[in-house]
């Protein structure tokens, strides 16, 4: 049957108050850290989730356990850093404060196989996965960096100006992705809260993206399908079966190590207290954070369209001249680290300072001259005001030419 829960939060409310009387008659037995988690959940309103996945349950059938309850539960195994959903599952039995706080009767609460059946009901696909089991292996594999703490080079197939192209023209429609019905549990329960709350400005949004590492496995588990092991073939490039063929094998420059698994790209709101996310996007770990980005923000533009963007702020991964070009076409003022490896040679301050009106002043104190341009690559070229082409320099500290990036500031101008 269709699960039924009247009286939506206040009945949760209701329920929480008389069960924490009636097992905890002493509120000084829980620390201020599980007083913490108690007020949040008690604000928490999941009734949403009452109304969305009402039509993903049968009318037959026995009476299920209630969405919310089921959604609020899953959120505290997190909260108190049960990872394990049979490890949950056997705590709500013989712990009476995770039962009540989920909104189940101690005693009376789901095993694991009912998590693992919510979970199911919030993915909107047939199919577990976004790629096939059966694919043909990379050929080209992500490489450890030469130096410590640097990131992977990427090996996407395609450029960043080729991806952006590619995600101007395309449309996206929430209703036609796999994780709809988690999108807007998150947008309604989440984000507009926090919009309705003054906590993000939607007319003035600074945002802020990078990836990080999701380890779904210690290894990538994978095996033939072919024969060509049999015939005495023992190396071949026959298509493989994966059991998780939307991960793959990226590095993690943080912990210097390869890893298995996804790469959660992350857009937040930094400009609002707390840098509160705004979307999240799974990728296979390989993927390069200058196209995850993209990946990303153009799903978050085409599922949020009211939000006005209006500053970028990412790091060197993500220094390519598409990104500039779009910031300049759509009104976008983007704070990008510089990334040396793109012929950043030298610090702007070992040479030059520039000036309020955005002219560079040599050691000497001279303002350099206007010399050219390049349109192409968005360069201005300034030269000494001292020097000439036939003749050279008079300065003692020459810096007969230069060439700046017109929209990239370096990180002291920021």
């Amino acid at each position: 049957m269709l699960p039924v829960y009247s009286g939506g939060h206040t009945a949760y409310q209701t329920f929480l108050l008389e069960n924490l009387r009636k097992y905890y008659p002493d509120p000084t037995v829980f620390s201020k850290s599980t007083w913490d988690i108690i007020e949040r959940f008690w604000n928490l309103d999941l009734s949403y989730t009452d109304e969305l996945l009402r039509s993903k349950y049968s009318v037959f059938g026995p009476k299920p356990r209630t969405p919310s309850c089921m959604q609020r539960s899953y959120l505290l195994s997190i909260d108190f850093k049960v990872h394990s959903l049979t490890d949950w599952a056997a705590q709500l039995k013989i712990n009476p404060l995770y039962a009540i706080l989920s909104g189940f009767r101690f005693g009376d609460t789901p095993g694991v196989g009912t998590f693992y059946d919510f979970l199911n009901r919030l993915w909107d696909s047939d199919s577990d996965n976004l790629s096939p089991h059966i694919h043909p292996l990379k050929k080209k594999k992500v490489q450890k960096p030469k130096q410590k703490g640097e990131k992977a080079e990427s090996i996407e197939k395609i450029t960043v100006e080729q991806l952006f192209k590619s995600m101007e023209s395309s449309s996206f429609s929430i209703d036609d992705q796999p994780y709809a019905s988690l999108f807007k549990i998150y947008n309604h329960e989440f984000l507009t809260v926090s919009i309705s709350k003054g906590l993000i400005d939607t007319s003035n949004l600074s945002i802020a993206g990078d990836g990080m590492p999701v380890v779904t496995s210690a290894r990538e588990r994978k095996h033939r399908i072919c024969k060509c092991s049999e015939n005495g073939i023992t190396s071949c490039d026959c298509d493989r079966y994966f059991s998780q063929p939307d991960c793959d094998v990226g590095y993690d420059s943080s912990r210097d190590c390869f890893y298995h698994g996804y790469d959660l790209y992350m857009l937040v709101a930094s400009n609002s207290e707390s840098d509160l996310p705004l979307f999240p996007l799974l990728n296979p770990a390989s993927k390069h954070d200058s196209h995850g980005f993209l990946e990303t923000y153009f799903r978050f533009r085409a599922f949020l369209p009211d939000f006005h963007i209006s500053k970028w702020l990412l790091d060197s991964a993500h220094d390519a001249m598409p990104y500039y070009q779009y910031c300049r076409e759509n009104g976008i003022q983007p704070f990008i680290d510089l990334n040396e490896k793109r012929g950043i040679s030298m610090k702007y301050k070992d040479d030059f300072t520039i000036a309020k009106d955005g002219i560079p002043i040599c050691k000497a104190g001279r303002k350099m001259n206007h010399d050219g341009s390049e349109p192409s690559k968005a360069r201005l070229k300034f030269r000494c005001p001292l020097a000439s082409r036939k003749y050279g320099c008079s300065c003692s500290t020459p810096l007969l030419r230069l060439q700046i990036w017109e929209n990239r500031p370096s990180c002291n101008e920021r």
